[in-house]
């Protein structure tokens, strides 16, 4: 569908943000005065807002897609740093005042990764590899793709028993107690879902567990849910999620230099005592490589609620089936390229309003981040045109690329540390995105914000047949512990190892989005 999106543009007044969620989409201005405006500032303000409107193009969205997707740009590769250099080229060219600003922090990358069924069953060893596929000419790109691993993994090397922990949180722990299984010098396999992955290996070292495995259901996604790819949009049996088991909920960002910019001469924890690295090894696997294992397992069924997609019946184990399992990383230091472009307020140019989305990705990253990161390029440029028709912000814009979200908040995390007394003094406001898709608008942060965001909502209809303007606005303090398969995370990068702003009123409020449109 050919139409234009450009997420979350900011048009400030003395008294409130005025936050537009833009379309290509026509939207007819309203006599009534906006909250903070008088009635000719507000006449004022809708003829700014409709220019704007005007000025996103698709194609200029599906040119920036397809540069910044074109090669795997994980931390610490060529291509992430290319990336970095080009976004910034964008901003100055759109007439932003831009600069990258580079952290050098701890980003492990596996080595060596095995998982073998040794006893209980057939002998198995796990592909551990996403094929490439005659539909993604991007899939052959296998020398410059991470293999499939959990950043922040221990390294380890244990053979035990195995069990099956359901999703792996508290919960299911008090049910396997009620079954009387244990699973102290296990290792223990659970499906993604019903928590954030870091939290499972956390769970599973508390309880004992030497090993954890964590991979896909085709019950939450797979082919229980629909077509896989590439019929479909659905996981198909090799393919694994990556991602960071980093303890986050501990401290963000770079492991060794908690509450502290990881610049070079920052002062550096030792690896042995970062207190966010996990304390058991952990690795994803697929369905495919799931499945015998889980088929090997004996002892009792799982109860109902834990039984998944695959056509088996799952067994919680122990039994005779045991696994080894093996994680051995590069522990090495890599740098972040976070770009920082800047439009001064006319106003009040110490007070800021920061807007981010992060640049990098686990492996080419069409969807998570680029198809956010797009928007904000194109939102960027029109506030440029804009610029040069004579709009001024009243409050200073700083608009943020952040580098290493993946694997653990980095970029954001060691700016923020880094600008900290800045921060503290000139922030009002932080804007975060982080993809687009298909389907709904979600808007997540400060409770200050949720009248403002479904006004907003209501006067930029979501461009999908049949869906009446803010009827779709998601609007919560944080995220909801089962969001919806398109919706992602989102934690603000204006963080440190205590962040006062949800008590504090007068601190910066938090405020971010997931687009999902046609």
């Amino acid at each position: 569908m050919n139409r234009s999106v450009a997420v979350g543009s900011i048009l400030l007044s003395a008294s409130s943000l005025i936050f537009a969620v833009t379309y290509k989409a026509k939207v007819s201005a309203d006599d009534q005065s906006l909250a903070g405006y008088s009635s000719e500032s507000s006449r004022a303000e809708r003829q700014w807002e409709e220019k704007f409107r005007e000025i996103p193009s698709p194609d200029n969205l599906r040119a920036y897609m397809q540069h910044l997707s074109a090669r795997p740009h994980n931390v610490g590769t060529v291509y992430d740093k290319e990336n970095a250099e080009w976004i910034a080229a964008k901003f100055k060219e759109f007439g932003l005042d831009t600069h990258i600003e580079q952290f050098d922090v701890l980003y492990p990358t596996p080595k060596e990764r095995v998982v073998e069924l040794v006893e209980g069953g057939p002998k198995f060893s796990a592909k551990l590899q996403e094929p490439a596929l005659s539909d993604d000419p991007t899939s052959n790109q296998q020398a410059e793709q991470l293999p499939t691993y959990h950043a922040y993994s221990k390294d380890g090397d244990v053979t035990a028993p195995l069990v099956y922990v359901n999703y792996g949180i508290p919960e299911d722990y008090e049910q396997l107690d009620r079954m009387g299984v244990s699973v102290k010098g296990k290792i223990v396999i659970a499906r993604y879902f019903h928590s954030w992955r870091g939290i499972k290996p956390k769970v599973a070292a508390e309880h004992g567990a030497v090993g954890c495995l964590i991979y896909s259901d085709p019950h939450e996604d797979g082919f229980v849910q629909g077509e896989t790819f590439p019929k479909g949009a659905w996981r198909p049996k090799d393919g694994v999620q990556r991602g960071s088991v980093a303890d986050m909920p501990f401290y963000p960002g770079d492991p060794l230099t908690p509450g502290v910019g990881a610049t070079k001469d920052a002062k550096r924890l030792k690896i042995e005592d970062a207190a966010t690295i996990t304390k058991i090894p952990v690795l994803p696997i697929s369905y495919a490589d799931a499945q015998p294992l889980l088929e090997a397992l004996t002892g009792r069924v799982a109860p109902p609620q834990w039984r998944g997609g695959l056509g088996i019946t799952y067994h919680v184990g122990p039994g005779d089936a045991k696994v080894h399992l093996k994680v051995k990383s590069n522990w090495g230091s890599k740098p972040v390229y976070d770009v920082i472009a800047k439009i001064p307020g006319a106003t009040f140019p110490d007070e800021w309003v920061l807007r981010g989305n992060h640049h990098d990705a686990w492996v080419n990253g069409a969807e998570d981040p680029t198809s956010g990161m797009v928007a904000v390029l194109e939102e960027a440029r029109a506030l440029g045109e804009l610029l040069r028709a004579g709009w001024k912000p009243k409050r200073t814009i700083i608009y943020c690329a952040w580098d290493g979200e993946e694997p653990g908040l980095l970029g954001s995390t060691e700016w923020a540390e880094t600008h900290y007394d800045e921060l503290q003094a000139h922030a009002v406001a932080y804007i975060n995105s982080d993809s687009n898709g298909r389907g709904y608008l979600g808007i997540e942060g400060s409770h200050t914000l949720e009248k403002f965001s479904n006004d907003i909502s209501r006067t930029s209809p979501i461009p999908k047949p049949n869906f009446p303007p803010g009827s779709e606005i998601i609007c919560t303090k944080s995220p909801k512990p089962n969001r919806p398969r398109t919706a992602r995370r989102f934690v603000s990068a204006l963080t440190s190892a205590s962040p006062p702003w949800a008590q504090d009123r007068t601190t910066p409020l938090s405020f971010n989005m997931m687009a999902s449109l046609p």
